[in-house]
């Protein structure tokens, strides 16, 4: 669809990174308009990483697959991506990196093709959490290009709330969320050994685990794939091949007989038909389906009370108070905690023959389900950070496979404490010992 064309500006963030004396390598691939969980629905094919054989190739995650391989083979220092439902923490997970998704309106979106305002945030994908922070802290910060930035006055005020738990909370150690919700069938078993081994080593560090509920994680997907699909349908009008886009060619060279054709085939029918991928039209429609008079109330509206209920669980068992919304009035209670972790991914990065390619009959709802994990934090706009960890086997003796992903999540502006937690977690993995508490 925008083949050939050349933005005329750069993103804020391409540009605060310039001011900043960055160097930008150049652009990497990804899902067609974001709209992929594994970097196979581009027209310059799929992004791929070596699998258990030489003829398996792995899939790398996406939306941002691209930029996640290019910072897992060390061809860049760090990488951008837009994180709307996971396209930052799953490719992270996927390849050993680290995919830090900030709270949503922190980072500007201005320059961004968008996929879904409401959802989109630019993310940062890296080799460490260090990484991660010092470019976040660059390209952090109120423009007044996008709308949806927090004013600087918005994050002073986010800043003192956060302050005044910090003070209260001095020298306490961390309560750490275990989700119930969250042991589901689908979880890997592998998986759910490293994600008990890394919460259990922060409670060997006199952290504490407390078991969350968040009931309305079960449909956080569901409504997520009504929202975003929505969000896109609207966002990818545009693309018409008269304001924007390429103008798809006739099918017939006969003016008499292409003047006919087009009668039932108008213009943007046959462009958008022949430039998106199928993934974007599958999108389009769905997103276009929930939004007519005929559905918008069963589909559409409920999914969005779905989103409120999704930020109202994580408000209920955060310590910290959303700083946007009026305070709870409930004291500090022992069932409350600082941050939640999580699993990045129910399974390890899938072969690509288990996906086929962009246009297989692979059902779309099983790819989708790769992004079970991530959508929630995405819906309440919360920061969230994707930490790669060793998985290993009931013996817990390290696999010959790639690593994967724990996901920290924090409170709306709560970003420097989820950097903060994955930073000791980082460590445990520099030292050596993970596992080791798995078999305390």
């Amino acid at each position: 669809m925008l083949q050939g064309c050349n933005s005329p500006f750069s993103a804020t963030v391409v540009d605060q990174l310039h001011a900043a004396g960055a160097v930008i390598a150049g652009k990497t691939n990804l899902d067609e308009f974001a709209m992929g969980s594994h970097s196979i629905n581009s027209v310059h094919g799929a992004v791929t990483q070596p699998g258990p054989d030489p003829d398996g190739l792995r899939t790398v995650g996406g939306s941002s697959g691209g930029s996640a391989l290019a910072v897992a083979t060390d061809q860049c220092f760090a990488a951008l991506g837009t994180d709307t439902g996971g396209s930052v923490r799953l490719p992270a997970a996927w390849t050993g990196t680290v995919g830090f998704k900030p709270s949503y309106g922190m980072v500007s979106r201005w320059g961004v093709v968008a996929y879904a305002n409401s959802l989109d945030t630019v993310g940062v994908i890296a080799n460490s959490v260090a990484s991660s922070r010092n470019v976040y802290n660059v390209v952090k910060g109120h423009d007044s290009h996008d709308p949806t930035s927090i004013s600087s006055q918005t994050r002073a005020r986010i800043q003192s709330h956060i302050q005044a738990r910090n003070e209260r909370r001095y020298a306490r150690p961390l309560r750490i969320g275990i989700p119930n919700e969250y042991f589901i069938n689908e979880l890997h078993p592998s998986i759910n050994r490293s994600w008990m081994s890394a919460v259990q080593y922060l409670n060997d560090r006199q952290h504490s685990l407390v078991s969350v509920s968040l009931p309305t994680t079960r449909a956080a997907l569901s409504a997520y794939y009504v929202l975003a699909p929505a969000e896109a349908s609207s966002n990818l009008a545009k693309y018409d091949g008269v304001r924007y886009g390429n103008k798809a060619p006739s099918s017939s060279t006969n003016a008499d007989d292409q003047e006919g054709r087009d009668e039932g085939n108008v213009l943007f029918s046959r462009t958008r038909g022949q430039n998106f991928s199928a993934e974007v039209r599958r999108r389009i429609l769905l997103g276009s389906y929930t939004l007519s008079s005929t559905a918008i109330d069963n589909y559409f509206i409920r999914a969005q009370k779905v989103r409120r209920m999704v930020q109202s669980d994580f408000n209920h068992v955060f310590d910290l108070s959303h700083p946007l919304l009026p305070t709870k009035e409930d004291p500090e209670s022992e069932s409350q905690v600082d941050v939640i972790i999580t699993p990045t991914a129910t399974r390890p990065a899938p072969l690509l023959s288990e996906l086929g390619s962009g246009e297989a009959d692979v059902s779309p709802a099983r790819k989708y389900c790769d992004d079970l994990y991530t959508v929630s934090a995405s819906l309440a706009g919360l920061p969230a950070i994707s930490v790669p960890v060793p998985l290993y086997d009931g013996e817990n003796e390290k696999r010959d496979e790639p690593s994967v992903g724990v996901q920290i999540i924090g409170q709306y502006g709560d970003d420097e404490l989820v950097l903060v937690v994955a930073e000791e977690l980082e460590r445990l993995i520099e030292m050596g010992i993970f596992g080791e508490t798995g078999k305390h």
